[in-house]
């Protein structure tokens, strides 16, 4: 072998040799770079007229398994959606209170020990129907169920605001990352096209597909032209020869009226949208796809179990306190129920109105004989002719009754009265002395004029007898039998239809909130092991990825050890055939 091709060869093996040395040194710095793989520096052997003349490196790559890249980005998927399903069903399960007093993470009771606390309070007033003290005990346990329903749905509102904030904040995310892989697409073709290594470039267009797949379930491909290619499930493009951006507004405002109906223009949640096509059912995957859901269907389930315990409940309660009344009596009752003068009364039976006094002493009554009447007008107008009372349909739309006379008070008995399709008797069928307001769990509420006491709490009943005489007693404060009704109907057994993924079941109002607060707190341990699951499932798939194309430490560390003294080799080798050189030289110029 010519000292030519010796010194070619060890030139050719110290270049290499650096070359590889650099990417070693650039595998152990970027060890912990989220997304990056371990780089290899290939060599081919040169040959010239069947010698060899030395290495050169061809190109600076990374291996990563393809089919074990898409299990990777499958489960990031999987875990965006895990993730995010189980930190908000744990902000639920928190809305619902504490099944246990003990437990002072909780800011109140659950609604079932609310309910319970109730039952408490009138089962104690029933043996002291007329003390002041234990009926505020009432009417303070019945605010808190009240105020306990309220907030909670105002809390489930509020995680449904929020998961539409939060997916509006995720879709600016992913458009990000679909512009960051459009932009690496276009610099990758170049970089190769100047033959250079595009390993780097890969590995960052890479972890941002993996950022979008955490967002939201997608399929990918690399085209022939290296340009990578994402697609929604149903074949959306996100990127193919540019980025196509997701749009999406969110809602101002949120109540349970807001939904998202597909095609629908209307004042609910918007449509997510690609170049003007809704791609919302298509999202069922990743944090959007578990967000998508919980705002649409989850947290809908859930404020309709509290709607059921919340309508139910106010019915059970008035239909108790429209056949009872307060002493005093009131001045004046008005209806919650929507009417007007001409709306027709579909109504059988005998309800007595009468005026009392401060004392609930007779002024004065009458009963009326509702089949006699074909409108609300002709009701108004029987009534008005009772001495001492006046009636009138108000500005609102609701039936009002009132006592004329100074200090005197409107009380009822509905008799034998029944009303409209539902058979109700007459003052519950107009809604003409609730003691609860509201139409849902998001409104529902303690009459404010008994929650002020301005009113009292409806313990008495309008005497029966056939005949009663002015002046005479017919309102006996503090009335045990209204107070065991008030009783019997909570802890009544009742029949609740199916609602939120409940079935339909029989039981009491606190049974009823028992498994309202069971089935938040089954979702939500549900949603916990599924996270735990998927995390694991994601971990593995990482970790195997990371085995097979990560950088070990150890490993890089030998082998720079080892091209270390490789390059001192070469360099020794071309510094001893310069040697030989000088020394041909000298012995040439001497001969």
């Amino acid at each position: 072998m010519s000292l030519d091709i010796a010194r070619s060869i060890a030139f050719s093996g110290l270049s290499s040799t650096s070359v590889q040395i650099s990417v070693t040194s650039s595998n152990i710095s970027n060890a912990d770079t989220t997304g990056y793989t371990r780089k290899t520096a290939n060599q081919a052997s040169n040959v010239t007229n069947g010698v060899g003349t030395g290495v050169t490196v061809t190109g600076i790559t990374s291996t990563v398994d393809k089919l074990l890249l898409k299990s990777l980005v499958s489960a990031d998927s999987d875990l965006g959606s895990a993730d995010t399903t189980n930190t908000y069903l744990t902000s639920l399960e928190k809305l619902y209170g504490s099944t246990s007093s003990a437990d002072s993470s909780s800011t109140g009771t659950s609604l079932a020990n609310s309910i319970a606390s109730l039952e408490s309070a009138l089962s104690s007033l029933a043996s002291t129907p007329s003390s002041a003290s234990l009926q505020s005990n009432v009417v303070s346990a019945l605010d808190g169920v009240t105020s306990q329903l309220r907030e909670t749905s105002s809390g489930i509102q509020n995680l449904r605001s929020n998961a539409d904030q939060d997916i509006s904040s995720s879709i600016d995310d992913v458009n990000t990352d679909l512009q960051t892989i459009a932009d690496l697409n276009a610099e990758i073709k170049q970089t190769a096209a100047a033959g250079q290594s595009t390993a780097d470039l890969e590995d960052q267009r890479n972890t941002a597909l993996q950022d979008v797949a955490s967002k939201m379930n997608v399929s990918y491909y690399t085209a022939s032209n290296g340009d990578l290619q994402v697609y929604t499930t149903t074949g959306q493009a996100l990127v193919d020869s540019s980025a196509h951006k997701i749009n999406y507004a969110a809602a101002a405002n949120v109540s349970s009226s807001t939904t998202y109906t597909a095609g629908s223009s209307s004042s609910g949640f918007s449509a997510i949208t690609v170049n003007g096509v809704d791609i919302t059912s298509h999202i069922s995957g990743g944090d959007i796809g578990a967000l998508i859901t919980l705002r649409d269907k989850t947290l809908p389930a859930a404020q309709s179990q509290l709607d059921q315990l919340a309508t139910q409940l106010a019915s059970a309660v008035n239909t108790v306190s429209n056949n009872a009344s307060s002493v005093p009596a009131p001045t004046s009752l008005t209806g919650t129920t929507s009417i007007t003068s001409s709306t027709a009364l579909s109504a059988t039976g005998t309800v007595r109105l009468a005026v009392t006094d401060q004392s609930g002493n007779l002024v004065s009554y009458s009963d009326l004989d509702l089949s006699s009447y074909s409108t609300v007008g002709d009701l108004v107008t029987a009534i008005n002719g009772i001495s001492g009372m006046s009636a009138s349909v108000d500005a609102n739309g609701h039936l009002s009754i009132a006592a004329t006379g100074t200090g005197n008070g409107v009380a009822i008995n509905e008799m034998t009265s029944s009303v409209g399709s539902s058979s109700e008797g007459f003052s519950d069928y107009f809604g003409l002395n609730d003691l609860v307001t509201g139409a849902s769990a998001s409104d529902i509420a303690v009459n404010s004029s008994i929650l002020s006491g301005t009113n009292e709490l409806q313990l008495a009943t309008l005497d029966t007898s056939s005949s009663l005489t002015a002046g005479s007693s017919v309102l006996t404060p503090g009335s045990a039998t209204v107070v065991n009704a008030f009783y019997s109907a909570l802890t009544a057994s009742r029949a609740f239809s199916s609602t939120g993924g409940l079935a339909a079941t029989t039981g009491s109002f606190a049974d009823y909130a028992s498994t309202i607060v069971a089935d938040v707190a089954s979702k939500a341990s549900q949603a916990s092991t599924n996270y735990t699951a998927k995390e694991t499932a994601q971990s593995t798939y990482a970790s195997s990825l990371s085995s097979q194309s990560g950088v070990n430490l150890d490993e890089e560390s030998a082998n720079l050890s080892t091209l270390q003294n490789q390059y001192s080799a070469a360099s020794a080798l071309i510094s001893a055939i310069n040697t030989m050189f000088s020394a041909l030289m000298t012995a040439v110029q001497s001969s």
